[in-house]
């Protein structure tokens, strides 16, 4: 299949792009410029610049026969716009309804989409999200992500392009930034972190797996108009993680307790409320749908993901 991948120099595009190519994928990339980035050998660049409500897609879907959209405006961790929401929905909403609409028209058989958990909502109460849940979506990025579903899926059905939706957790490994990094940094310095007495559960997926769920996606006839929840398999504690990655760094967690309460008081003087949630709070999802449907398992274990990410971040010059 001739696929065209967006977000293709990105941290998933990454991981994806040697899968697709692995499974006899024509790749084409569509990059912000033709300096967005090394691709491997084979790989056709397509410079489409800024995306949004106004990219034309022409050329870069000449000839395609599947779409795998990446690209998106993910968490901005030093937000400076004054209307934030409005570039989310540039970017996310708009882009990806206009690459659909243009997909659309080059009749272009199969459009993988990844969308997020942050779809489902913030938090899970003791059951995890599944498929059925109805969407919630609380922040910029989920309710951008979540309007991206719907005129995707609007324009599909209008056209009858196939879609699949894959909606992520925390994606982690080599090249992983924002909290997670920040998280391997704590580990690898064994600071002492007052968390061993939260008793979350949180669903996490290695970027090898995000990137073989993709390929399956795109490849799997009975991935057809289907949205997917995927991970690692069973989630885990914010503790026992912790202590899984100071493992991998060959270093130590020196985790001691503290009242859940007064840590969200704490980070809520600080300023640190949502980094807080994401350490204390439970976010985990079932991903059973799409290891019935399309038989898919993750080629990696979680203990597997965390050692290639380990040996990355100690493989990098951080002084």
């Amino acid at each position: 299949m001739r696929v065209l991948v967006t977000g293709a120099t990105g941290f998933v595009g990454n991981a994806l792009i040697p899968e697709l190519i692995a499974a006899g994928h024509n790749v084409r990339a569509a990059v912000w410029s033709d300096l967005g980035g090394n691709l491997a050998d084979g790989v056709e660049a397509i410079e489409v610049g800024d995306i949004g409500p106004e990219t034309n897609w022409d050329e870069a879907l000449d000839g395609i026969e599947g779409v795998i959209h990446l690209a998106a405006r993910a968490h901005v961790m030093n937000e400076t716009s004054i209307d934030p929401l409005a570039q989310y929905r540039r970017i996310n909403t708009s882009g990806t309804q206009r690459l659909a609409e243009a997909a659309g028209r080059a009749g272009v058989g199969r459009f993988v989409f990844l969308s997020s958990v942050k779809v489902n909502g913030e938090r899970t109460e003791g059951c995890p999200f599944n498929e059925a849940f109805v969407p919630a979506p609380e922040d910029a990025y989920g309710i951008t992500k979540w309007e991206a579903e719907q005129a995707l899926e609007a324009e599909a059905s209008r056209c009858g392009m196939e879609t699949v939706i894959l909606r992520s957790p925390l994606v982690y490994g080599p090249g992983v930034k924002g909290n997670y990094l920040r998280l391997l940094g704590f580990c690898n310095k064994g600071l002492p972190l007052p968390l061993c007495a939260i008793r979350n559960t949180r669903s996490l997926i290695y970027v090898g797996n995000l990137a073989n769920a993709l390929q399956t996606s795109l490849d799997h006839a009975a991935a057809a108009g289907e949205t997917f929840l995927v991970s690692d398999g069973a989630p885990v504690s914010t503790p026992d993680l912790i202590r899984a990655i100071a493992v991998a760094l060959g270093s130590r967690a020196p985790l001691f307790p503290m009242p859940e309460t007064l840590l969200r008081t704490v980070a809520r003087v600080l300023g640190k409320s949502g980094m807080a949630e994401r350490l204390i709070g439970s976010l985990a999802v079932d991903d059973r749908k799409i290891r019935q449907i399309l038989a898919w398992h993750p080629p990696f274990s979680m203990l597997e993901g965390l050692r290639e990410t380990a040996a990355w971040y100690l493989s990098q010059d951080r002084s």
